[in-house]
């Protein structure tokens, strides 16, 4: 038995009437692949946080041991001094700068306070290497996929020297092969003796790749499970998260399915600056009232392009084909124009996209129709918190009051505030783009049942998704997207994940 790097201790944080942390312990020996897993809100990242010095000591009860002496971070940078790097779900990179200063921004490669570029060039080459990642260094951030900024992210983590890496959902926004990669990686990093701690709702991944699994619970360390003593299965982890099981992942539903709602026909998309490139190619789908729609496709298919598209052409250049809504051909032409029509869309990237983290609750979900509250040339305050608590209640949005800071919940929280923003605004068509990413599974139920309960109102519903078994659990149909053309349409009873997958890699109609 490996020897323990790692031992947190008795650990309590406590924010103004919350506490975070409740005697928390944790262990994590030489050379494993530690997960963390638990609910949105378990404390999973706030511990990661005391860990690393983001939390500084002194603001924290308990006590934290690495490589055998107790350790006493003021900040981020005495644990990386230490070997310990956080990366964080929010990726902390450039997007102007070059693969390479993004690597040693902060760690630079000099001499007497003289950079030295060449040396820089050269180890980024080598640090690339050693994570599968075959681009030219000089290259500039912006111009990477998301999987390859994670990749970036570990190769600047080794530039460190890294004794024990911390990931924080390292493959929430990744496809299968970019998370297959990057699980592969963690694996060889073990190999060469680096430590990892992941904290992942991906459990079919934890299942993987994971030694052993703690799991936090409502701010409290539940258990660890030994992977190699078997019994260990996602079933088995969901207990421990949610206190009890889960018989479906999915709510029962039977849909009812009435006319067509939502046409497009032969919907072409031109790229927003290279306006000679096709992102989506004559594409036709249909959305009926009381149906949920699934879009299947690769990460790069034009996915959220073709969603944004529609969304009042939020995306793209010379845009052409025909949207109907009702029979009616609609041509919007701004993000406005496309509510006002009856249609929302709620973006994959929450936080930037979603939501100004700036806002409190109230705000957040009043803000796409703010005019239903105006009495006047005024927004009826008093009004506009009676909707905010209406929906905090009927969508279980856990924050003590609506005049909360929307940047203070979790995930599936703020996923719940965005669609209740687009539940407000009463649309007849409403597009989801990755609507569960990034959150566990209690509150991944939680959401499934507000969109089946949508689509019962008579609303149509469009979900995209890259995790394949929600789409089958969820959807009632699925289209299937590949290099920006729908390439076949699946009937409920039709689809497996097998068959999407061949029809996701191909071109061909």
């Amino acid at each position: 038995m490996t020897h323990a790097m790692l031992e947190m201790r008795s650990i309590t944080k406590e924010f103004p009437g919350v506490r975070a942390l409740a005697d928390v312990n944790l262990t994590v020996r030489q050379g494993e692949i530690h997960a963390i897993c638990g609910e949105n809100g378990a404390g999973k990242s706030t511990l990661m946080k005391v860990l690393s010095g983001v939390y500084a000591h002194g603001t924290y009860d308990g006590e934290i041991r690495f490589e055998g002496p107790e350790v006493q971070f003021r900040d981020i940078r005495q644990s990386e001094a230490a070997g310990i790097v956080i990366i964080h779900q929010e990726l902390a990179l450039i997007p102007e700068l070059s693969i390479a200063e993004n690597i040693f921004l902060g760690n630079e490669v000099a001499t007497r306070g003289i950079i030295s570029w060449d040396k820089a060039h050269h180890r980024a080459i080598e640090l690339l290497a050693r994570v599968g990642l075959h681009e030219n260094p000089l290259t500039a951030v912006k111009h990477l996929g998301i999987g390859k900024q994670q990749l970036v992210e570990i190769a600047k983590a080794l530039s460190k020297d890294v004794k024990l890496l911390i990931l924080d959902e390292p493959t929430a926004a990744l496809n299968d092969n970019d998370s297959q990669h990057l699980l592969a990686l963690l694996d060889g990093l073990r190999s060469a003796g680096i430590t990892s701690i992941l904290i992942s709702h991906k459990l079919n991944e934890v299942e993987q790749i994971a030694d052993r699994i703690t799991i936090l619970r409502d701010g409290r360390t539940i258990e660890t499970l030994v992977v190699d003593e078997g019994g260990v299965d996602e079933d088995r982890i969901i207990r421990g998260m949610v206190g009890r099981d889960l018989e479906h992942r999915f709510p029962d539903h039977q849909p009812q399915i009435g006319e067509v709602l939502f046409e497009l026909r032969n919907w072409t998309v031109m790229h927003p600056e290279d306006h000679s490139r096709t992102v989506i190619d004559n594409a036709h789908l249909t959305v009926r009232r009381g149906e949920i729609v699934g879009i299947a496709g690769l990460m790069g298919a034009g996915r959220t392009e073709l969603a944004r598209s529609v969304f009042g052409r939020s995306y793209g250049s010379g845009v052409r084909g025909q949207l109907l809504l009702d029979g009616e051909e609609l041509h919007l032409k701004s993000v406005h124009a496309a509510i006002e029509a009856g249609i929302a869309y709620v973006t994959e990237d929450r936080k930037s996209l979603g939501l100004n983290l700036l806002d409190d609750v109230k705000t957040s979900i009043t803000s796409a129709r703010l005019g239903k509250l105006v009495k006047g040339i005024t927004v009826d305050v008093g009004q506009e918190v009676v909707v905010a608590e209406g929906y905090r209640k009927s969508m279980n949005i856990k924050t003590p009051t609506v005049e909360a800071g929307v940047a203070k919940l979790s995930g599936g929280n703020q996923q719940k505030v965005v669609l209740s923003k687009w539940m407000f605004a009463e649309p007849q068509l409403l597009i989801l783009d990755e609507p569960t990413r990034g959150i566990d599974v209690g509150a991944k139920y939680e959401i499934y049942q507000i969109i089946q309960a949508l689509a019962d109102q008579g609303q149509g519903v469009v979900v995209i998704s890259s995790e394949l078994p929600e789409l089958l659990g969820l959807c009632d149909r699925i289209y299937t997207l590949a290099e920006g053309r729908i390439t076949h349409e699946f009937a409920r009873d039709e689809a497996d994940q097998e068959s999407l997958m061949r029809y996701m890699t191909t071109h061909k109609r």
